[in-house]
């Protein structure tokens, strides 16, 4: 089994993807982990949560029709923690062929946030700001009550992700709006 540093982790993570959107998505999602692992508690696997985060993606470039099966033939081939790949192939639950129900935390949380912090982006860029430092819940949830807003983003999976963690979605839609806050807070 090999662990895999975060520095580790980005250099795979571009030898798999070439576009912007995708590496800044990448990025966006391993912070939103890692802001989640603080929050709940989790502070001594922020790093894990992070990786699984920066690496959610890895295949989804090259293999978008085995997006989350290709994934864990990549990283056992590399040796990779186990944890790490079933994490990772965990977020696909019920949306690709990959069958790996989410049960520890912070796979739910990767599940329930992956989508929600693509909506919350595209919400981001309609505002004059283009930020999501002035955004509000009020508007991200009209946003999110628009079916064809975001189409791309799956509402019953940000949804199941909140049943998942046994949070109302209001709760996931505004920690996840802090946590990408912070985000960009931190670029600054």
């Amino acid at each position: 089994m090999n662990t895999i540093t975060k520095e580790e982790a980005w250099a795979l993570l571009k030898e798999y993807n070439k576009d912007e959107f995708h590496l800044k998505h990448a990025e966006t999602v391993s912070f939103v982990m890692e802001y989640f692992a603080k929050k709940l508690g989790f502070e001594n696997e922020t790093e894990f949560w992070g990786i699984v985060g920066l690496l959610h993606d890895l295949d989804f470039e090259m293999y978008p029709e085995e997006h989350c099966m290709k994934v864990q033939e990549i990283l056992n081939e590399k040796g990779i923690d186990p944890k790490i790949t079933r994490a990772i192939a965990s977020h696909g639950y019920g949306l690709t062929p990959a069958d790996i129900k989410p049960e520890h935390t912070m796979e739910k949380v990767l599940f329930a946030t992956d989508e929600l912090t693509g909506l919350i982006g595209a919400a981001a860029l309609m505002r004059p700001s283009k930020s999501t430092l002035d955004m509000e819940l009020k508007s991200l949830k009209k946003k999110y009550k628009t079916p064809s807003f975001a189409a791309g983003c799956s509402r019953d999976a940000i949804q199941d992700g909140a049943n998942m963690l046994g949070w109302e979605l209001d709760k996931l839609l505004e920690e996840t709006l802090q946590a990408m806050r912070a985000y960009e807070t931190s670029l600054q």
